[in-house]
């Protein structure tokens, strides 16, 4: 199984290293890698950085394809040769999950039109002007439609990547990984209290 995760300058760490340490669990057989639209050292939102081992333009054939948000997406949504290598890289996924805000980067490369989605709630409003041909759905802790896979911000990516391992592994496989990482997995994807925090439900 191949996991693959778009890096980009400004990424949120918890949305990339969350969601991969549970994917990592599955076991041996599952192989991540890391995509950027020039391969090196990507610089995180936090500072510490991360190494892209290959070009967007050759994610070919992921499991799934994993994109980040982070303070970053609101330079990448206006970069045109990403989001055409990530309009590619979806296609060719099996599954297409976003963490925080990058459903923003999916909704403005048209993505996520006519499909429903959620996004980090403290950076709704901004998000959701990126796609307003998708059905946003304010108060959700994850949002299924289809092979794509959205959650709202940066803890709930381990969540949504749980409900994913669930759906490609089984919902035992995926109680054992949350036990293992010692991490209590909000199984409701309905369960949000951050949009009534936030104001938006």
């Amino acid at each position: 199984m191949k996991i693959g995760t778009v890096l980009f300058d400004g990424f949120e760490l918890l949305d990339v290293y969350g969601p991969l340490e549970m994917f990592s669990l599955i076991g041996e057989h599952v192989r991540l890698l890391t995509f950027a639209q020039t391969p090196g050292l990507i610089t995180s939102s936090p500072g510490p950085q991360s190494f892209a081992e290959a070009a967007l333009t050759d994610a070919n054939d992921l499991d799934v394809l994993l994109i980040p948000g982070g303070r970053g997406t609101r330079h990448e949504v206006n970069n045109e040769p990403l989001l055409e290598a990530l309009r590619h890289a979806s296609e060719r996924a099996r599954y297409v999950a976003s963490v925080c805000t990058g459903s923003a980067l999916l909704a403005k490369a048209g993505l996520l039109d006519g499909k429903c989605a959620t996004t980090n709630k403290r950076a709704y409003a901004w998000v959701t002007s990126q796609g307003t041909a998708t059905h946003w759905i304010a108060e959700a802790r994850w949002v299924v439609d289809g092979k794509f896979f959205t959650s709202a911000g940066i803890s709930a990516g381990m969540d949504m990547a749980l409900a994913l391992i669930s759906h490609l592994c089984g919902k035992d496989t995926a109680h054992t990984i949350a036990q293992r990482a010692e991490y209590e997995w909000h199984q409701d994807p309905a369960r949000d209290p951050f949009a009534k925090l936030n104001g938006i439900a």
